[in-house]
């Protein structure tokens, strides 16, 4: 056999194996970082849906990615990465797929010992040049992006949060407003309170943030707990999921969603749901009724007491049934003082093209079961086209992907 011929040969043989071992999926591929994915993950089959759970049907749902206690927020990097804060554990971490087969073979830290970060929002001021958004409880900073990497630059602090030893909701929030209102980041904070009067401003409010002039402001106020924000991609219009007080019973008063606007408010602590009085807590005695509109402004759409909601989403007309177009998904977290539990799903809020409000069902249920054993607590998600969306869960510690079957 001539040298040429035996070079070929080992060429071909080497070319086999290697499609071989992508094709089963053995052994690890070595990318660039590689040294530094921690947490080896083991999800199974990523075209095998997760028993226990109910979805509609042509949907599945698998783990993603496990091994993520107190994950909460998720970003998306422009490499396609997945980002998580984890909030109890103080770290924002990138999710590695390296083989791209929608199961991340680990995680990588790009940012650790924070005050309990939650929020999150990438903005890209030019191809190359991209920086994270990140909310702790007590500040607004960002990071320049190393989306190759990928990898954080040192952190630049934008503004102060109030924060308190009493903060009741420490979780903030961020969503960039759409064109021309780009430069402006939104950020939600959260009462120190059940139901009080608060002493200064920056709580139960949305606030706003110039990127560009540094001016901070109120957006919006009157909201006791603004957990999530999300645009609408019919109309860039601002929605929020809301969550009621306790200590009305089981089923008063509802949780919320609420369109926020500029310069509006939300009536809490005195108002709640559609602009009702909340007399429990509210004493006085007035003239006209205080949750009159326009004083104040109602809720969009009143969710059943302590769901608490958490993240929400649109449904993009890309690869989705037209049936879903239009529509937001709604992670409830679920109830923790309800005499029967509630919440623990995936709701779906269907509307139509003029953004009006259609009715509610139940979209993925499976984390309370008949007996009211929890298997878990879903917090945000992001949706994407395809018929694909992620799912966090603070208290399993995974990120779910759900998926056309």
């Amino acid at each position: 056999m001539s040298k040429t011929i035996k070079v070929v040969f080992v060429i071909i043989l080497l070319l086999f194996v290697g499609w071989y071992l992508f094709e089963k999926n053995i052994g690890v591929i070595n990318v660039p970082g590689r040294a530094s994915v921690e947490n080896t993950l083991s999800q199974g089959s990523p075209r095998e849906s997760l028993a226990g759970f109910t979805l509609p049907p042509g949907f599945g749902l698998n783990i993603f990615a496990s091994g993520l206690p107190g994950a909460r927020v998720i970003e998306m990097d422009p490499k396609g990465r997945v980002l998580v804060s984890q909030t109890s554990e103080g770290e924002i971490v990138a999710l590695i797929d390296a083989n791209f087969d929608n199961i991340a073979e680990g995680s990588k830290v790009l940012a650790s010992g924070l005050k309990k970060p939650h929020g999150m929002a990438m903005n890209c001021e030019a191809e190359d040049k991209c920086y994270l958004y990140v909310a702790e409880s007590d500040k607004l900073s960002r990071y320049l992006y190393d989306a190759d990497a990928p990898a954080l630059g040192a952190p630049e602090k934008l503004m102060d949060i109030a924060a308190s030893l009493t903060d009741r909701h420490f979780t903030r929030s961020l969503v960039f407003l759409p064109y021309p209102e780009q430069a402006t980041l939104l950020v939600s904070v959260g009462s120190t309170c059940d139901v009080c009067e608060e002493k200064d401003s920056d709580h139960a409010s949305v606030l706003s943030y110039n990127i560009k002039t540094g001016v901070k402001a109120i957006y919006a106020k009157g909201l006791r707990n603004a957990t999530f924000m999300t645009l609408s991609p019919a109309d860039g219009r601002v929605y929020a999921t809301e969550m009621g007080r306790d200590g009305l019973g089981d089923d008063l008063p509802p949780d919320e969603i609420n369109i926020i606007n500029k310069d509006k408010n939300y009536g809490w602590p005195v108002c709640y749901g559609q602009n009702i009085h909340d007399t429990k807590f509210d004493k006085k005695t007035y003239i006209r009724n205080p949750c009159m509109a326009p004083f104040e402004t109602a809720s969009f759409v009143d969710l059943p007491a302590h769901s608490a909601p958490l993240g929400l989403a649109f449904i993009p007309e890309e690869g989705w049934a037209e049936e879903y177009w239009y529509n937001l998904l709604v992670a409830y977290h679920g109830s923790w003082n309800r005499s029967t539990p509630t919440g623990y799903k995936i709701a779906r809020i269907k509307m139509n093209a003029k953004g009006e409000y259609l009715g509610i069902e139940d979209f993925i249920t499976g984390w309370l079961d008949k007996d009211g054993k929890k298997t878990g607590r879903p917090v945000d998600i992001k949706v994407f086209p395809g018929g694909t969306a992620y799912i966090t869960d603070d208290s399993a510690g995974v990120v779910y992907r759900l998926f056309r079957n």
